[in-house]
């Protein structure tokens, strides 16, 4: 069974959007900049090391790259029975679970980022990762501080971060050192994050939520404030509107998604830490982490070669040199005349429109059949043809 992973702040890196600018899932970019109004494309592509760092500019990116990935492994036909993003991440797995509109999450993630740039430059604070020490040991160490200092990320067996006051969290991570810690490491971060440092973020935060419409999941998602699968429109605004002063149970998130019958993660979206903490959570999952085109293409061959012995689940069974076209949007499709089944095309080669917009396929292949008929209405990502790979 399938579930999708999504990064929080942090895994931003300058020109992470540069695999993907050629790519037809890189058009959600330009969505988002119109919903948000920035140049969305322009932090991917351009921002430096400190301008990404700017927590109303990462979780924007972050979020969008996301999307951008999880796009390009829909349309290869690839779905997940279950979604968890971590912290800022959650708002992507919401998206990809179909409670939350995408142009509804560039609007709340762009107020949240704003909001705890604020809540930030009001009150600083810092982080930490307490490293090679049981949660509740790293609970006492902060408990034994007198300053202001709390569990932030409960992320992984022997990884724990705390965030607080600067000086509260550097002598809580000296307590830590004592109490058997291997090492107490400072994070460059901006912010004293799901802490109650973040009061004032959460406050004008949950304005924007009480504006949104929130939708049944398609599938479950885990929550970061309880660690339980949720699926259910009503639970999200307490939780979403709660996530930004509690501690982000990642561990526990994982812990659930195994019980639930996981057995490969898929990690979506920029760099690879939540792939690590599943390798230091669950010894014997399958780890698969998605940050180029390339990673896409190899993405059903991986799953093919995983030898857990688990009925696939709906959405797996292409084989490894299958690939599927989706609509690029909603309307009326309409074949390319000159492609006919049987014939080889090449990657960006179009099958055919959809109203006025250019059904172009991501990979090259023998053409095997087409899933939607001329004429046919067709939805946003809807498998319109069937490919085969040499």
């Amino acid at each position: 069974m399938i579930v999708f992973m999504y990064p929080g702040q942090g895994s931003q890196v300058p020109g992470m959007g540069s695999a993907w600018k050629d790519h037809p899932s890189w058009e959600l970019v330009a969505e988002a900049s119109e919903v948000a109004d920035r140049d969305v494309a322009d932090l991917l592509l351009n921002a430096d090391a400190e301008t990404l760092k700017l927590t109303r500019n990462s979780q924007l990116t972050t979020f969008v790259l996301s999307m951008v990935v999880f796009d390009a492994v829909t349309r290869v036909g690839v779905e997940g029975a279950g979604h968890a993003g971590h912290s800022l991440g959650e708002y992507s797995a919401l998206t990809a679970a179909g409670v939350l509109d995408f142009a509804d999450a560039v609007t709340l993630v762009s107020e949240r980022g704003d909001a705890m740039q604020a809540a930030a430059d009001d009150r600083p604070g810092t982080m930490a990762a307490i490293l090679g020490l049981d949660d509740d040991q790293v609970d006492i160490a902060c408990a034994r501080v007198a300053g202001d200092v709390w569990v932030a990320n409960y992320n992984a067996p022997g990884q724990v971060v705390i965030a607080g006051d600067e000086t509260a969290v550097a002598e809580a991570g000296d307590v830590a050192k004592e109490l058997g810690a291997k090492r107490a490491m400072p994070l460059p971060v901006g912010g004293a994050f799901h802490t109650p440092f973040m009061a004032p973020a959460r406050d004008r935060l949950r304005k924007a939520i009480d504006q949104t419409d929130f939708r049944d999941a398609d599938t479950f998602v885990v929550a970061n404030v309880d660690g339980a699968v949720h699926k259910a429109s009503g639970d999200w605004k307490g939780l979403l509107t709660a996530q930004l002063c509690s501690p982000v149970r990642w561990r526990h998130s994982l812990h659930t998604l195994d019980d639930s019958g996981a057995t490969t993660f898929i990690e979506v979206g920029p760099g690879a830490v939540l792939t690590g903490l599943v390798k230091r959570t669950l010894k014997d999952a399958s780890k698969i982490t998605i940050n180029s085109p390339d990673d896409v293409d190899g993405l059903l061959e991986s799953i093919g070669n995983t030898s857990t012995p688990t009925p696939a689940h709906e959405g797996e069974h292409l084989f490894a040199t299958e690939r599927l076209v989706v609509s690029p949007s909603a309307g009326v499709f309409t074949p390319e005349a000159a492609i006919d089944v049987g014939q080889s095309i090449t990657r960006g080669a179009i099958l055919g429109t959809v109203g006025e917009v250019e059904v172009r396929s991501a990979f090259a292949g023998e053409v095997q059949g087409f899933l939607a008929l001329p004429g046919e209405r067709v939805t946003a990502r809807q498998p319109i043809a069937w490919l085969r790979q040499p």
